[in-house]
């Protein structure tokens, strides 16, 4: 029979390694397109904490921390750059509610979902490209938290200070002290992963919370031994107002929604678990809008106070923590934003990749399989040499980057738009020449005819240094195309078949 998305149940849900009570597998769905990971969930359980602990996660760590820091240097008044964090996050939330729907009713992940614009087969386009960002940027993510780790070690023991020497005790880059946080950091990650998704549930129900205490006790040490009179809000001089000011807004406003964009296309692989699209809502109010601007707040202020203390502006948390003169203040410090960035891989970098490659060959690769392939290939790549090298980010991840407005407005166009939010969720696991999501090849020409030109303009934008200007507004440039696009031509179609 077809399942249309509202005959899935409501109840709990279970981790990736899921009970057959858990999940709802039909024997008509192909062996080529299911397994206990991919299939709909007849059991969800998630709240609106879960979807709130998820985005602080996402929030509160070092990337975030210096992203909001670095707004403030714009040249804007603080009124004005909080204004950009508050719409920026506000249009980042309703996104959220959007792409959160068609995972949520129909109890599935993005991989899947994604067939219904793509074809059965042509999902694994947009689920590969996915995976490979989370790819690196796993990596990435890992070679920063281990940089507080390093940080922690020194403290204690500051004679392996000569084996944090790349020049003397180095190998492809990365010293030999770096080489053990690093790997630390991964098992530890890779364990959590490891434990199936209820682990991570675990995991981020406390790691945001926990981030929020240590920035808390951090903020009030600081104007303490400030002074609240000392500390300049204005992080920079401030160059823009009026008028003048607006194109600055626009582009921190563009900054922010870019930020989140990698988890944001990702986002229904988490409110696939959820008991009801409300208990989303709530969530990503108070994860994003509620949370974002409070971290940002808090940020601005221990930031700003770091100038009048230590004689200058720091904006990586890591470094300020560091530099006071408190070992346990340091240890603490530098472990929770450890934490904090290990909760942020593992949301972003490390569960999308696990369903993405899953879902290219579910009788071979499993959830866990997918994630591994990932972490073990992060390795690979020496992330470290890639952030080190700005350009080698230019080019390989905003590159990569460019794609991800293109997939959400497909996605956002044809479950909105042309199918009107209606889903037959059986036939996403179907083969059959019949099925309504198969076509030839078992992809959707109509998807990559609109995914190739919007990506490619976005790549240019990146790319060529005409259009510099523009680089900062590529995710909302590609999702545009790829949504009108989608329409036109589907639209076309439709018109030439009567």
């Amino acid at each position: 029979m077809n399942a249309s998305t509202d005959v899935l149940d409501a109840g709990s849900v279970p981790p990736p390694h899921a009970s057959s009570n858990d999940i709802l597998i039909k024997p008509g769905y192909s062996p080529r397109l299911v397994n206990a990971d991919l299939a709909p969930l007849k059991n969800q359980r998630w709240g609106a904490y879960n979807i709130f602990a998820f985005w602080m996660s996402d929030v509160h760590s070092v990337g975030g921390y210096i992203t909001a820091g670095s707004l403030f240097a714009l040249g804007l008044a603080s009124w004005q750059v909080l204004v950009c964090l508050l719409v920026g996050i506000v249009i980042v939330q309703m996104l959220a509610n959007l792409v959160a729907r068609p995972s949520q009713v129909c109890g599935v992940p993005y991989a899947v979902i994604s067939r219904a614009s793509f074809g059965v087969l042509g999902a694994n386009i947009p689920a590969i490209i996915r995976g490979l960002i989370a790819f690196a940027w796993f990596g990435i993510q890992t070679y920063l938290a281990s940089s507080a780790l390093i940080v922690v070690i020194l403290k204690f023991l500051p004679a392996l200070a000569p084996y944090a020497d790349v020049a003397r005790y180095g190998f492809v880059g990365l010293s030999a002290l770096g080489w053990a946080a690093y790997m630390v950091l991964w098992v530890l990650q890779a364990l959590v992963f490891w434990k199936g998704m209820e682990a991570v549930r675990v995991f981020i129900d406390w790691a945001g919370p926990a981030v929020y205490v240590v920035m808390g006790v951090l903020t009030v040490y600081l104007v303490a031994k400030a002074g609240w009179s000392h500390i300049d809000l204005n992080l920079g001089s401030v160059k823009f107002s009026g008028l003048q000011a607006l194109p600055v807004m626009i582009n921190a406003i563009a900054l922010v929604v870019s930020y989140f964009s990698g988890p944001l296309l990702n986002f229904g692989d988490f409110a696939r678990y959820n008991k009801s699209l409300d208990a989303v809502k709530k969530g990503n109010f108070w994860g994003l809008p509620v949370n974002f601007l409070g971290f940002s707040i808090l940020t601005v202020v221990t930031t700003a106070a770091t100038l009048p203390v230590f004689g200058k502006l720091i904006t990586d948390p890591v470094q300020t923590v560091s530099h006071i003169d408190n070992t346990f203040a340091v240890v603490l410090g530098a472990m929770t934003f450890t934490l904090a960035t290990m909760g942020i891989n593992i949301v972003a970098n490390f569960v999308p990749p696990a369903f993405d490659f899953c879902n290219v060959a579910p009788q071979r690769i499993s959830w866990r399989m997918g994630g591994m392939i990932a972490a073990v290939g992060s390795i690979f790549i020496t992330p470290w040499n890639i952030f080190n090298n700005p350009a080698m980010i230019h080019y390989t991840l905003d590159i990569l980057g460019a794609f991800i407005g293109p997939l959400f407005g497909i996605l956002i166009a044809d479950y909105y738009l042309v199918k009107k939010q209606r889903i037959d969720v059986d036939a996403l696991y179907s083969m059959e020449p019949r099925g309504r999501y198969w076509y030839a090849g078992g992809v959707n020409p109509k998807a990559v005819a609109a995914l190739i030109p919007a990506a490619l303009i976005a790549v240019f934008m990146v790319l060529i240094p005409r259009f510099a200007s523009f680089a900062n507004f590529t995710w909302f440039i590609g999702c545009g195309l790829g949504m009108l696009l989608y329409v036109l031509i589907h639209a076309s179609s439709k018109s030439s078949a009567h």
